[in-house]
C-alpha cells in the first residue's frame, strides 16, 4: 500500500515524486518505454533555470533526486488503474499495488508526420517545440509544417525573435481564427497552402525540402536550416479511462487550478493535462502542485 502511485517519470512524475517523498509520503513512481518522455528527446535545454545541456541528462538527474528523498522507482508499464472503494490498484505488467491516490503523469507525444528524413535529423534541424528550439535558428531559414493555431503562434513567435520562416500547411486553407492569420499577415510570412514536405536533406544537419504542390500537382524544393513540425501533440491518457476522469475533446485530462481532476483522490501534471504551456518548467511546476494537493487530501486539509 502506497500513500501516492505517479504514473509517468518525465519532469512532471519526477517533480511530483521528489514533492510527495519529502512530504513523508509513502511513493512510487512508473516509468515506461512508451510514451517516452519528449525531455529524453531535447538534444540540448537552454531554457530552464540553472541547467544548460541534453534533456536525457536532466531527466536523470530528476530522478536521481527522487529517488534520493526516498521514492521508489519501478520501470514497469502500467496497464490499468481500477477502483476499490476508496483505494486505487494500479495494475502493472508485473503485479498489482495498491494507493490512496494517484498522480497521472503520463505526458504526451508530439504527432509526427511521417516525412522521410524526420527521424534522421531530429535533433538536426527537426524540431516539435519552437518554445524550445527556436532561439538555435535566430537569422537563419525555418519552415514551420502545419496549419492549426499552434503552427500559425509558432510561425509568428520564430518571426519575432528573427528566423525566416515559412509556413507550410497540407490544408487548403490555415485552421486558427482570424485574429491570427492577420498577423501572419502583417508580418508578411510566406505561406503555402495544399502542399505536402515529401523529404527532408542534407548531410550532418537539415539543408532543404522537396515540396509537393497538390493543386499544382508539381514537385519543388527550398532551402531550411530546420523544419518544425507542429500537428499537435496527442496525450496519453487512456490509462484513466476506467475511472472516470475527465478529459476534454482532444483528450487531455481536466484538471483544476490545484491540478485535481473530477475524481476525489486523483491528480494529474505536465503535458497530459489541458494546460496552455507545454514546457519542462511548467509541468516541474504541475508536479509540484499535484504532489501538495495529495498531501492536503490525505491529511484532509
Amino acid at each position: 500500500m502506497y500513500d501516492v502511485i505517479i504514473i509517468g517519470a518525465g519532469p512532471a512524475g519526477c517533480s511530483a515524486a521528489l514533492y510527495s517523498a519529502r512530504y513523508g509520503l509513502k511513493t512510487a513512481f512508473f516509468e515506461a518505454l512508451e510514451p517516452v518522455s519528449q525531455l529524453s528527446l531535447a538534444a540540448k535545454i537552454e531554457n530552464y533555470p540553472g541547467f544548460e545541456g541534453r534533456g536525457m541528462e536532466l531527466l536523470d538527474k530528476m530522478k536521481e533526486q527522487a529517488i534520493r528523498a526516498g521514492a521508489e522507482w519501478k520501470f514497469e508499464k502500467v496497464e490499468k488503474i481500477r477502483k476499490e472503494g476508496e483505494i486505487f490498484v494500479v495494475v502493472s505488467e508485473n503485479g498489482e499495488y495498491r494507493s490512496k491516490t494517484i498522480i497521472i503523469a503520463t505526458g504526451g507525444k508530439h504527432r509526427e508526420a511521417g516525412i522521410d528524413g524526420e527521424k534522421t535529423f531530429l535533433g538536426r534541424g527537426v524540431s516539435y517545440c519552437a518554445t524550445c528550439d527556436g532561439r538555435f535558428f535566430v537569422g537563419k531559414n525555418v519552415v514551420v509544417f502545419g496549419s492549426g493555431k499552434e503552427a500559425v503562434e509558432d510561425a509568428i513567435y520564430l518571426h519575432d525573435i528573427g528566423c525566416k520562416v515559412v509556413l507550410i500547411a497540407r490544408t487548403n486553407d490555415l485552421r486558427a481564427e482570424k485574429a491570427l492569420i492577420d498577423e501572419i499577415k502583417k508580418r508578411d510570412i510566406k505561406v503555402l497552402t495544399a502542399t505536402n514536405v515529401k523529404r527532408i536533406v542534407g548531410t550532418e544537419k537539415v539543408e532543404k525540402l522537396i515540396l509537393y504542390d497538390r493543386k499544382a500537382k508539381t514537385e519543388f524544393e527550398i532551402s531550411a536550416d530546420g523544419i518544425f513540425i507542429l500537428l499537435g501533440i496527442r496525450p496519453a491518457t487512456d490509462i484513466v479511462s476506467e475511472i472516470g476522469v475527465e478529459r476534454d475533446s482532444f483528450g487531455y485530462i481536466k484538471v483544476d487550478k490545484e491540478q485535481k481532476t473530477n475524481i476525489p483522490g486523483v491528480f494529474a501534471a505536465g503535458d497530459c493535462c489541458d494546460n496552455p504551456l507545454k514546457q519542462v518548467i511548467t509541468a516541474c511546476g504541475d508536479g509540484a502542485l499535484a504532489a501538495y494537493s495529495a498531501y492536503r487530501y490525505l491529511n484532509k486539509a
